[in-house]
């Protein structure tokens, strides 16, 4: 894999040792200001032409939530937007990181810019992606508000599902509750994607959610893109 994007990753920088970084990558990290919260990281093969942290939102680039790799005109980010199910408070300040981020999004297709986002969005977008779907309609994670986010996002904003854009079939899931045996038994959801510019959907080769070992509550996605990260920096 030429980039990896983690999430979550709850580190201070005094915790970044060389023990944690990855032979033949550069490690990037984003750390909240809250020890032990949040967090992403990005390991790259090739050096990018840029990293950038945070979207510009004063309140959620506090919590680690956004880095950036440029490659030329390509951004890979890692993402991590919030959930809201611990509370109200929370949810709307998921309502709150979700215009914000809009926004920069926006940016990033102004300034002709293709991307690729990979992160945990804690959103399950369609019935398909979610196991008790009926039962989850008033849930954070699968509330209409939410859902029309991706759907505008996946719609008129310009950006596709990477992994449904080449894998239509059901119970494909990312995460799973540590409750009532749910990985045993496929109760999840999937709320983990790449979020892609629809110009870059006809280089999307191969996507995957990787179960051959369970790393956390969260399985890996991985895809693989018809594109040399070395020719894009040379474009620049």
């Amino acid at each position: 894999m030429d980039v990896i994007c983690l999430q979550e990753t709850r580190l201070s920088p005094d915790a970044v040792t060389p023990e944690l970084t990855l032979a033949g990558y550069r490690s990037y990290f984003s750390h909240a200001s809250k020890p032990g919260y949040s967090g992403v990281a990005l390991l790259s093969k090739l050096a990018p032409d840029e990293i950038i942290e945070g979207f510009g939102s004063r309140e959620f680039d506090a919590e680690g939530r956004y880095l950036e790799a440029r490659f030329g005109a390509l951004s890979i980010a890692s993402v991590y937007l919030p959930s809201g199910s611990s509370g109200e408070v929370r949810q709307q300040a998921k309502y709150r990181c979700l215009a914000q981020f809009l926004t920069h999004l926006r940016g990033l297709v102004k300034q002709q810019r293709q991307v690729i986002l990979c992160g945990d969005i804690n959103i399950a977008h369609q019935n398909i992606d979610i196991k008790n779907w009926r039962g989850n309609l008033k849930n954070s994670g699968f509330l209409p508000e939410e859902r029309a986010w991706l759907d505008q996002l996946f719609g008129a904003e310009g950006f596709s599902d990477g992994f449904r854009a080449i894998n239509q079939s059901p119970e494909q899931y990312t995460w799973w509750s540590n409750r009532g045996q749910a990985y045993a038994k496929n109760v999840g959801w999937r709320i983990d994607y790449h979020i892609v510019s629809k110009t870059l959907v006809p280089t999307i080769q191969a996507a995957e959610i990787y179960k051959a070992t369970k790393f956390s509550d969260h399985a890996p996605l991985i895809l693989d893109y018809a594109l040399s990260l070395s020719q894009l920096k040379a474009k620049r």
